[in-house]
């Protein structure tokens, strides 16, 4: 079955194409920004341009088995049987949760219950918005992504917590998907695969080159064999998806506890999804990444939107290391955090300052800021007792 492209945003700088072979992706031609290459209703690789020339590339994967294994996945998915909940949390962005929640009813598999947490918006719109979309609506007056998550949660009755975010459009499928990939007992989160809905501004090409949310095409678990593996350095759970399109079990919130509200919009900046996958695998769970579930994220369209995005990514991430070791007292969180991260910004600065400038070192003072920021802020907050 061929993608209802009409179905997907018509985002400018982002194109998408249906192939059947890698002849196919060979033989397209390519305009500025990103094309998505896609077999059947599936994303399996992308190219990026900038000004005529190739800037990023996802497709050397793409081979026969890689396309047989496709397949195999289609026939292996079946519709789900369990519940889902889906939880947006949001603040003072109406415009952006309406077309947000547009795209749920369309879904293949219908959700549970529609939660919209308004997290201490200033005026009635977003309450307005939630009403007239006929979901749920809670208010959380409490400022940070991660209580308004965990009042998600708490308010939440499926068997999945599904939670996205109000600057992103969803894929028909993708609840669908994202619900379907829990189907073995230790799988406890899926992330899905998130794919910008336009880059039609400088920051968000930038954005998507550097910073992307995109973590590949192919189906990916990470268990406690590889989590054991990283005993030396911090496990990059960051590289298991985006807190833009994710799920859990509900009844992993009852083991192992909620979101931690030190961290992510509001508090320390970031990383609170990426905590949470630590915690996870931490406890003997399998996360996994699903690129068959698949929702459209709106980048920071401004310079100075993207500068604090970054701040307070390095912040979050900083602070999120810290409650990582406070947590489990792995000492691979504190290496990362007090040595690695201070020999790689030293070498960025002496790479510059010898004149070798680099683009991706754009926003490198802002990297290092919000480093010694979440350091700050984490020492500030002081050791929760769980």
């Amino acid at each position: 079955m061929l993608p209802s492209f009409a179905d997907l945003p018509p985002g400018e700088g982002v194109t998408h194409v249906a192939v059947m072979s890698p002849a196919d992706i060979a033989g397209t031609g390519l305009g500025e920004g990103m094309t998505v290459f896609w077999l059947g209703d599936r994303p399996i690789g992308h190219i990026l341009m900038r000004e005529g020339l190739q800037i990023g590339s996802r497709i050397d994967h793409i081979d026969a088995d890689f396309l047989t294994s496709i397949g195999d996945e289609s026939q292996r998915q079946v519709q789900p049987t369990v519940s889902a909940s889906v939880v947006i949390c949001t603040r003072d962005r109406p415009e952006e949760l309406a077309a947000c929640l547009a795209s749920l009813p369309r879904q293949t598999f219908r959700p549970r219950e529609i939660i919209v947490v308004d997290n201490a918006s200033r005026d009635q719109r977003t309450r307005d918005v939630a009403l007239a979309a006929g979901v749920v609506y809670v208010r959380e007056d409490r400022p940070g992504l991660d209580i308004a998550r965990n009042t998600g949660v708490l308010r939440a009755t499926g068997d999945i917590v599904a939670f996205t975010d109000d600057d992103v459009v969803l894929h028909p499928r993708w609840l669908e998907h994202l619900v379907a990939a829990f189907d073995q007992p230790q799988v406890a989160a899926v992330t899905g695969l998130v794919l910008p809905a336009e880059l039609a501004t400088e920051a968000q090409r930038h954005f998507e080159t550097y910073w992307g949310f995109g973590k590949g095409y192919r189906e990916r678990d990470f268990d406690s064999s590889s989590f054991k593996s990283h005993r030396r350095d911090a496990f990059p759970a960051w590289e298991i998806g985006a807190g833009a399109s994710m799920a859990f079990r509900r009844d992993v919130f009852e083991r192992i506890g909620l979101f931690d509200e030190r961290l992510d919009v509001g508090q320390a900046g970031c990383s609170g999804d990426s905590e949470y996958w630590y915690r996870l695998l931490a406890s003997g769970y399998t996360c996994r990444y699903a690129p068959s579930s698949v929702a459209f994220h709106s980048h920071r369209r401004t310079m100075e939107g993207l500068a604090s995005q970054i701040y307070y990514y390095m912040r979050g991430h900083v602070a999120a290391l810290l409650v990582q070791y406070e947590r489990t007292a792995l000492q691979g969180n504190r290496v990362r955090a007090y040595l690695y991260l201070p020999t790689w910004y030293s070498y960025r600065l002496l790479r510059r300052a010898i004149g070798r400038k680099r683009i991706d070192d754009r926003f490198l003072k802002e990297e290092i800021a919000g480093c010694v920021s979440g350091f700050r802020f984490y020492h500030s907050k002081g050791k929760c007792e769980w």
